[in-house]
């Protein structure tokens, strides 16, 4: 075959042609002209086959590069609009801020915001993208009325979640006849509002609900002209910029209300002068907390600015109730009544999207992006809150939300690169081993302290949650992560190989809603040690698998004498101490036979009337014998498991012994040789 290259030069190996196309980001016609060029040249089925799954597989590559493109640019629109709403009060411009971040970040057609006028129909308040006006007819414009409960707006009204359609046009459900649970609620019909969406020609619409504690106050509205099938990614970014509309419709309410107040209270200046001071004390305070977020600031110094802006203890906790960071001191935490309160409160405040009262002076505020739960803040405040305080708590849950949002979004930017330098170190012979300490370096991780490597393989359902899980859980720790195998490796700092198994299991079972095999191995204190512990972790998770273990945590070192087979540097000495090293001890302190006498127990059958036999003393001195072995090993040590360990710790014994009487040079004679 004469396939050309990239640069155009014959002879070049194709599959070398699409990684260079791929390398130089080339667009979609370069490869199908390779794919061409290979048909014209009368390439072979095997290898023509190759080239096009290479050709599928890079543009499989383009378009996630693509969609990371995407959401980096979704993170700082968020970002960019949340500055927004720190600077300014005008509901108008940021509205149209929000609606055009909208139509660029989602590629859509038009975008529109709906508020809620005072006997419960909306009206259009800002549009972009609309198509320019006609001489008769309604439009998609501000100002438009729309009927209460009508189309996918009544839906959002009515559930306060996310609502879409691929194509608005032919769906039945937003028909004057159709149902959107099952003919509990037909839609209402506003044929004023159908006409001018048709006018617009719309097909693909979403809406997300603009929410104030638990009321929905408006609706942003993405739509296409053309049927388009939206993302969860899409939606959720869309559900994000809803809910910083909300807050810019609240902050303005806000400033609305306090003029109104200001007017009526003129004449008790000092409690006008009293509340804005309240008011100006959560604005700057949120301020504050978000200029923190904005500045890469950890979730300590979040929670310290929060603490110090309501005079009151602060705990951020995750979903699973675990805690990520905490200023001061939440009494009672620790007492089961205390513990359930706050639980029912952390449901409740999910629930209606607010803080809760869970019990004297103790406050829960929900952590929560869209309609994903991140977890909560736990506020500890003796004096009480008042009501601009329980603005400022849900403020800085909001903020918290954000600040996990932006970890999650650096820890999948950084995923690619923190997977590579695993990968590398586990390669065998390792890659570049000079430089792979100055990559960790710059990544946070320090090979010189103690790690401990961890396999995670999910026993069912698909591995996507699991792997983000991972990502995240590998950055908050310092460790690394990369995925090989159909499982999860994870290098975490410690030393402790059986704790890291339980606590990944622990966190990662729950997530997936089905079981998770975990083995561990470790530590190693250099980079040298990863390739080891990486394979020792794959020898435990084939051995558990084997003795039906699937769905444990375990390490090498839980493993017993399996473990001493699957390690690579079989440590006999702890081996033979932790199986039978109280009774040499014995032995070598008080000149005793415990040793010869369980050799003999386990050659006889675990008949002590053999065993006297084989010894020539009494049956009574063997079982008096047995019960100080017991004494010493613990009431268990003839169960089938230990006992195999004895076994094993005492044909290992006896076989130094021989080799050590072997040995050419005479050494001091010792009753035994012991591990360091």
């Amino acid at each position: 075959m004469t396939t050309h290259g990239a640069d155009g030069a014959g002879g070049a190996d194709p599959l070398l042609t699409v990684l260079e196309l791929l390398a130089r980001q080339a667009p979609s016609a370069r490869f199908d002209a390779l794919l061409d060029e290979a048909r014209r040249d009368g390439l072979g089925p095997e290898e023509f086959g190759r080239l096009e799954r290479a050709v599928v597989l890079a543009g499989q590559v383009r378009a996630e590069r693509a969609r990371e493109a995407r959401r980096e640019a979704g993170f700082e629109a968020l970002a960019d609009t949340a500055r927004d709403l720190t600077l300014s009060y005008d509901l108008d411009g940021l509205l149209h801020v929000i609606t055009r971040r909208a139509r660029r970040l989602l590629g859509l057609d038009l975008a529109y915001v709906t508020l809620r006028g005072p006997h419960g129909s909306c009206y259009v308040h800002t549009t972009e993208g609309t198509r320019p006006g006609r001489a008769e007819g309604p439009r998609l414009a501000p100002g438009l009325r729309i009927a209460e409960g009508y189309g996918l707006g009544g839906a959002v009204q009515l559930h306060g979640v996310p609502v879409w359609t691929p194509d608005y046009l032919a769906d039945e459900r937003f028909a004057p006849s159709g149902s959107l649970d099952a003919g509990v609620h037909a839609p209402a019909f506003d044929e004023a509002a159908e006409a001018a969406l048709r006018a617009e020609g719309l097909h693909a619409i979403v809406a997300a609900p603009l929410r104030s504690g638990d009321t929905v106050v408006g609706t942003l509205f993405g739509a296409d002209r053309r049927v388009r099938h939206h993302t969860s990614e899409e939606i959720g970014l869309l559900a994000a910029l809803a809910d910083l509309a909300a807050l810019a419709v609240e902050k303005a309410g806000l400033l609305d209300r306090t003029r109104a107040e200001v007017s009526e209270l003129e004449r008790d200046s000092a409690r006008v002068r009293t509340r804005l001071t309240r008011m100006r004390h959560v604005s700057e305070a949120h301020g504050r907390i978000m200029n923190l977020v904005l500045a890469g600031g950890d979730l300590r110094s979040v929670a310290k600015a929060a603490a110090d802006a309501l005079d009151a203890s602060v705990l951020i906790r995750d979903p699973g109730g675990r805690s990520l960071a905490l200023v001061g001191e939440v009494p009672g935490l620790d007492e089961e009544a205390a513990e359930e309160a706050v639980e029912k409160a952390s449901l409740d405040a999910h629930a209606r999207r607010r803080p809760v009262l869970a019990a004297d002076d103790i406050w829960v505020a929900p952590v929560i992006a869209g309609s994903e739960d991140l977890g909560g803040l736990v506020v500890h405040a003796a004096g009480g809150l008042t009501g601009e305080d329980e603005r400022l708590l849900e403020l800085a849950a909001q903020s918290v939300a954000f600040l996990l949002l932006m970890r999650r979004s650096t820890a999948v930017a950084e995923g690619p690169v923190r997977d590579e330098l695993l990968d590398d170190l586990i390669a065998d012979p390792p890659h570049a081993p000079q430089q792979i300490a100055q990559r960790a370096g710059r990544l946070g991780v320090d090979l010189r302290r103690p790690h401990v490597l961890v396999l995670a393989r999910p026993e069912g359902g698909e591995q996507g949650r699991a792997v983000v899980w991972a990502s995240s859980y590998a950055y908050r720790l310092s460790g690394l992560k990369t995925v090989q195998g159909g499982c999860i490796v994870l290098l975490l700092p410690g030393d402790d190989a059986s704790a890291a198994a339980r606590a990944v299991a622990a966190e990662l079972s729950p997530l997936l809603g089905h079981p998770v095999s975990v083995a561990s191995a470790g530590p190693g204190w250099n980079p040298d040690a990863v390739g080891r512990m990486h394979r020792e972790a794959w020898r435990c998770l084939d051995a558990m698998s084997a003795l039906g273990g699937t769905g444990s945590a375990a390490s090498v070192r839980d493993l017993g004498f399996l473990g001493l087979l699957l390690s690579d540097d079989n440590d006999v000495d702890g081996f033979v101490e932790s199986a039978i090293g109280p009774v040499l001890d014995y032995d070598a302190e008080r000149f005793t036979d415990l040793t010869h006498t369980l050799e003999a127990y386990f050659a006889s059958g675990g008949s002590p009337t053999n065993a006297a036999e084989a010894l020539h003393v009494h049956p009574n001195t063997v079982s008096r014998r047995l019960e100080r072995i017991g004494d010493l090993l613990g009431p268990e040590w003839q169960k089938p498991g230990q006992v195999l360990e004895v076994q094993l710790a005492l044909r290992l014994q006896r076989t130094r012994e021989a080799l050590a009487r072997g040995r050419v040079t005479p050494e001091p004679p010792c009753p035994r040789e012991r591990g360091a």
